[in-house]
This record gives structure tokens, C-alpha cells and sequence, in this order.
């Protein structure tokens, strides 16, 4: 099968640092290429890839437009407009960059498909209510809640090519928090939990602008470098160390996770998980055998005495669920159905349908 990806051009693949959508798309084009599959990849020029790559621009957008500079759309407009040059060349399209490239759909026969990686906030209602009929794919079952007038044909979980994480039963005494430092995702709750359960906790991941008095006022300033440990984004191996060695992930978000990639992550490392019982969470996670799932109501009491539980969760057990479920492998397998399915429904749009 000829199949072109759509990837997000913020990032390079595989992403140094910061970039699950980027991992998925860079971890599904290896899959798709060992399987015999023709794979294009419609990404920034300096990503490494062992299929087919058409470079949007020379170099990915964070590099190009700095780290806090957002006015990264005309780029994808330019990506739309060549995918949509090249659509003939492919049996099927899949779209992992947003809205924007489901301009080309009513103009190409090839069918495309979209993956939507984010929880998918209500800021762009317009777009979802113009392009509702399209194609979609959601990465949990919980994501589908918060836009249900969206055409999901299928539910496809992430996978991870599992044999890059290092497995540990061997664990240490700290507390492990991996995520971009907002509000959403809860880096001052762990640092309270962390307080509470008198358990140290090493803190890591991005710092954005619109942030970054959050992380100034609620996390730098609570670091102590012993009870409390806060590092910016890690690279692949700095960030597998810490989960292999880690007593457990906590995971105290404020909203509606979609999928959230770490968690399996963690899990491929050994690592349970404590998480609230939120969207995605109990997909994922299987509460007392790789991990604990605690109320939201009382997400903060709850995950402190669950950390006094973690030892009684086995390690192997994590691992083997990440085997079973969260393969990269098995994410292609589905990936592989959807696009059977959509090639034998899909009817190209007339040129005369109106988008908006």
C-alpha cells in the first residue's frame, strides 16, 4: 500500500526531546516501512527516516521560529498545498497535523484520514463543525466524549517500539513527574503530594511562555535539590533512565488527557502509575496491577496513600501489559484496518460541497 503521513512540523522525527505526536508518527512510519508498505512522510527536512521523506521546510519549526513563537500555520498551509499536489501518488492519507491539511479534501480522490492527538479544546469548534464529515481516528475512547459530532470510525491506542525501554524491577526511592509545566497537567500537585507523602520528586518537561510565571511562582521556586528536583526537557535516554529507576509516575492532571504517551512509557519500564480516574486514565492503566487509579474528588490524599501501596505492584506486570496493548507493531495492525476500511467506503467529495 502506497501511504503518505502527515506529520506535525514543530518537531523532527523521531523528536529529540519534547514531541509524542511526533514519536507516534515517526514510530508508525518504521512499522509501516518493515511491514513492505510504501511510506512517504511529509515532515521538516531534517528528520530521519527510513522511508520516503518530502521536506516542508529545511529545518523543524521550534529551531526556526524559536521556542515561543507561534506563527507556524502559514508552514502548514505550505504542506497542505503539496500534499495536495502530490495525493495521487498515494492509496491513502494520514493526517496527524490538525484541521488545516482537510482543506485538500474535497479537491483530491485519495481518501484521508486523521488522527486527532490533542483533547481537542474548544477553540476550534468552527473547524470541527466544518470538516465533522471527514475521516477521524481517536487515540482513546474518552477523547470521542469531547467531540462527538466528529465521523470516529475507529479507536487506535499509541504503541512504542517497547524494546527501547529499558526494563527495571529494581526501583528507587523518588517520585517521577514527566510533562510540560502547566497548570493542566499538574506539576504543583505532584510537588504536594510529593510534600505529603515525604517521598522525593524529580520534576522534568517543557517550558512554554504562556507558562512560565506558573513554573517561576509554583515549581522552580519549591525546588530544593533534595526533596524536590526540577529539570527542563530530557532527551530519549536521560528520560528512560529516570523512568526505569523511578518508585512510581504520578500523573495529578487538571483536564481531559487524550491518550497521555508517558504513561505507557513508564509502564514499558517497569514503572506503575498513579493516576485520577480522568478520560483516558482507565484505558490505560489497570488499577492495582500496573499502577493505582484514585478519585478525582480526592485526588491529592488518594495518591498518597496509594504511593504507601506501590511496592505491591510487580514490575513484570507493567511491562507485559505495554507488550500486550501498546506496541507499536499492534498500532499498525490497526492503523492497517482503518485504512482497508476507508478504501472500501470512501467516496471522493464533490467539488461543489461546501466546507464551510
Amino acid at each position: 500500500m502506497k501511504i503518505g503521513l502527515i506529520s506535525p512540523l514543530w518537531k523532527k522525527l523521531p523528536p529529540e526531546k519534547y514531541g509524542g505526536t511526533e514519536l507516534v508518527v515517526y514510530d508508525l512510519a518504521c512499522a509501516l516501512t518493515e511491514k513492505g508498505h510504501e511510506v512517504t512522510v511529509f515532515a521538516s527536512g531534517d528528520s530521519n527516516l527510513p522511508c520516503k521523506l518530502v521536506p516542508i521546510v529545511e529545518r523543524n519549526l521550534y529551531d526556526i521560529l524559536g521556542k515561543f513563537k507561534w506563527d507556524f500555520y502559514d508552514y502548514d498551509i505550505l504542506q497542505t498545498e503539496i500534499v495536495g499536489k502530490m495525493s495521487n501518488d498515494f492509496d491513502i492519507l494520514h493526517n496527524h497535523n490538525g484541521f488545516i491539511p482537510l482543506s485538500i479534501t474535497p479537491l483530491v480522490k485519495t481518501p484521508v484520514v486523521t488522527t486527532i492527538h490533542s483533547s481537542l479544546p474548544p477553540e476550534p469548534a468552527v473547524l470541527r463543525e466544518a470538516f465533522k464529515d471527514r475521516f477521524y481516528v481517536s487515540i482513546s475512547n474518552a477523547q470521542r466524549e469531547l467531540a462527538p459530532e466528529l465521523n470516529w470510525i475507529a479507536t487506535v491506542y499509541h504503541g512504542i517500539d517497547v524494546k527501547k525501554y529499558p526494563f527495571s524491577d529494581k526501583k528507587g526511592e523518588y517520585l517521577l513527574f514527566l510533562g510540560t509545566f502547566s497548570p493542566y497537567k499538574g506539576p504543583d500537585i505532584a510537588i504536594e503530594i510529593s510534600k505529603k507523602s515525604g517521598i522525593p520528586i524529580i520534576l522534568a518537561g517543557e517550558i512554554r511562555k504562556e507558562f512560565e510565571d506558573f513554573y517561576k511562582e509554583k515549581i522552580l521556586s519549591e525546588q530544593d535539590g533534595k526533596q524536590i528536583k526540577v529539570f527542563g526537557e530530557l532527551t530519549f535516554s536521560e528520560k528512560a533512565e529516570l523512568l526505569k529507576n523511578a518508585l512510581a509516575l504520578i500523573l495529578p492532571v487538571r483536564w481531559k488527557e487524550a491518550f497521555g504517551l508517558v504513561m505507557i512509557e513508564a509502564m514499558a519500564c517497569g514503572t506503575p502509575v498513579i493516576a485520577p480516574r480522568r478520560a483516558s486514565v482507565p484505558e490505560i492503566v489497570i488499577d492495582g496491577v500496573t499502577g493505582f487509579i484514585v478519585s478525582v474528588e480526592n485526588m491529592i490524599d488518594g495518591m498518597v496513600k496509594k504511593i504507601e501501596e506501590i511496592k505491591n505492584i510487580n514490575p513484570l506486570n507493567c511491562r507485559l501489559h505495554v507488550e500486550k496493548n501498546f506496541t507499536a507493531e499492534k498500532m499498525v495492525k490497526e492503523y492497517l484496518k482503518v485504512y482497508e476500511k476507508i478504501l472500501q467506503i470512501h467516496k471522493p467529495f464533490s467539488l461543489l460541497e461546501k466546507i464551510w
